[in-house]
């Protein structure tokens, strides 16, 4: 193999790596291998085998995404372990928002020159992701595009497909006039608004290991926590309640997302009082001297996933998810959309000091 591969490695090309990493990442997917698998990692395609009991009429729902501009983080801090969870998330969460179970996963991974180390401990996490959200890491795909990516850098690309029963479709058309609106925490800035949050970062002067003011963690753990996946979660809320819109709070934070599940004539009227702020987003806040309105279109200030729900359940989902381990708050409630010219969402900001501490 070493003589006929030679042409290629001194192109940049090292398919010898390629292929230790293979060996090295096989028994991270198998670890998460669901029934439905049925082929091995290292064939051209992932076959996967739908159990479709319990489903009248079964729809798939997929979604595709990666990680941003925190993978720039990443490399700066070495902190590879953790953004292959971040990938998982932000494609899992999405397709939960319309009541869907996810099947499986596949990930794609580029780079300039392929380093197996770090390769490994990206996928570990992505591996890390699917066993969290119930999936299979189904298969992938590795890129090594010489010239293409500079030294020590990657991207970063994930897709999901889950299922869902026709009938059990959460989008959000029941939501009406009184409704709650629930929030559930995050774990941070999830995956959104990194662009804006290194250039705070590089005006601060603090540095990966100095210890993020207020937050009691370094700035390396405190901006690479992992995004949530809050799939097990809502999906045994699913099961018992009647959920009418879902929202995962991605980029364009509460502005633009909560409005995509709103039907016409309503408006979501949410209260920052309602819940408390984490410390890394009070930095950001004044390190970056925004104001509430711009850090709520870009960030989640601590809510990843959004609930709609009738009134008369707020109280018992809120028992639910505080019986789940989760933190979740009563964010606020649906209103009559003021004018057709009005806000979609509405959100008073805070009277008091809601800062988590």
């Amino acid at each position: 193999m070493s003589d006929r591969a030679e042409a290629y490695r001194r192109a940049g090309v090292d398919i010898v790596a390629a292929g230790e990493l293979v060996n090295r990442i096989k028994p991270l997917a198998q670890a998460t291998f669901t029934k439905g698998v049925i082929t091995d990692i290292g064939g051209f395609g992932g076959l996967f085998k739908l159990d479709l009991q319990g489903y009248e009429h079964p729809v798939l729902v997929s979604s595709t995404d990666g990680v941003g501009t925190k993978l720039l983080l990443a490399f700066e801090f070495d902190g590879h372990s953790t953004v292959g969870i971040d990938l998982v998330a932000m494609s899992v969460n999405d397709i939960l928002v319309q009541g869907a179970k996810p099947l499986f996963f596949l990930d794609y991974f580029a780079t300039g020159k392929l380093e197996v180390d770090v390769a490994e401990r990206v996928v570990k996490g992505v591996a890390h992701g699917c066993t969290d959200a119930g999936c299979a890491l189904l298969g992938g795909e590795t890129a090594e595009m010489p010239d293409f990516y500079p030294p020590g850098h990657y991207d970063l690309g994930g897709f999901c497909v889950g299922i869902v029963d026709n009938a059990k479709i959460v989008d959000g058309s029941s939501i009406g006039i009184g409704d709650a609106v629930i929030g559930i925490a995050s774990s941070g800035p999830h995956s959104n608004g990194y662009s804006l949050i290194r250039k705070i970062l590089g005006e601060s002067g603090l540095t990966a290991s100095d210890v993020l003011p207020g937050t009691g963690q370094t700035v390396s753990q405190a901006l690479l926590a992992p995004t949530r996946i809050y799939v097990k979660s809502v999906l045994n809320l699913l099961r018992d309640f009647p959920i009418k819109g879902m929202v995962h709070i991605t980029g364009g934070g509460f502005y633009e997302n909560i409005p995509r599940i709103l039907p016409r004539g309503v408006a979501a009227h949410l209260a920052m009082d309602n819940w408390p702020m984490p410390p890394v987003f009070s930095w950001l806040k004044d390190a970056g001297k925004l104001s509430w309105p711009e850090m709520l279109q870009t960030f989640n200030c601590g809510v990843g996933y959004v609930l709609v729900v009738d009134k008369t359940l707020a109280e018992d989902v809120l028992n639910r998810l505080k019986a789940l381990n989760e933190n979740a708050w009563l964010l606020g409630e649906i209103e009559k959309l003021a004018t057709p010219e009005s806000e979609r969402v509405v959100v008073d900001e805070p009277t008091i000091s809601n800062c988590q501490i």
